[in-house]
């Protein structure tokens, strides 16, 4: 892109910018939210402006960016729970209850059998909070990829955990430093 493209595509984002809060509004029905999610789009356009077409219908493109980037949330939201700190409080209380540990130690070592790369996506998305894309990234495959193992990590677990496919083996010293650790080692990786 040249510096003439350049400067013509940052006035025509500029002149966009109240197209796509409209737009966002409908979408959204939530004002805060509408414009959150229009900055977000204008920032993924402004990131990705070398993968615009000049001559092309500028607002096409970002009513696709702002459409993908609200139907992405959704997703994401319908695993997500609005935060009430008093039912976090309550909800965080650890029981002094054998099951729970157990069922914890269950859950790792199902883990345990998953293979490395479905285990890696699974914990890294799960627990570690990580975007389908930094998991991408990481793992140096594409999105797809990385979706399927993470659903596929998910059905195999419960196919372990509920249709009791648990071999027996050790156990570590406790149930939660497993998690921890395998959480750590993964998280390590992402840094190297």
């Amino acid at each position: 892109m040249t510096d003439r493209q350049a400067d013509r595509f940052e006035t025509e984002l500029l002149e966009a910018a109240p197209f796509l809060r409209a737009f966002a509004r409908t979408l959204c029905r939530d004002p805060e939210q509408a414009e959150d999610l229009a900055q977000e789009a204008l920032m993924k356009a402004w990131q990705c402006r070398e993968q615009f077409q000049p001559g092309t219908n500028l607002r096409a493109w970002l009513a696709t960016i702002l459409r993908n980037r609200f139907y992405s949330l959704g997703r994401r939201r319908k695993w997500q729970a609005d935060y009430d700190q008093e039912v976090i409080e309550r909800t965080l209380v650890a029981p002094d209850d054998a099951e729970s540990i157990v069922a914890l130690e269950d859950v790792r070592r199902a883990l345990a059998m998953l293979p490395d790369f479905q285990r890696e996506a699974l914990i890294l998305v799960g627990a570690g909070g990580m975007s389908y894309d930094e998991v991408a990234q990481i793992a140096g495959c594409p999105l797809g990829t990385v979706k399927s193992r993470v659903r596929r990590a998910r059905d195999e677990l419960q196919a372990i955990l509920f249709r009791g496919k648990l071999a027996p083996g050790q156990r570590s010293s406790t149930p939660l430093e497993s998690l921890v650790a395998d959480f750590d080692r993964l998280s390590n990786a992402k840094a190297a």
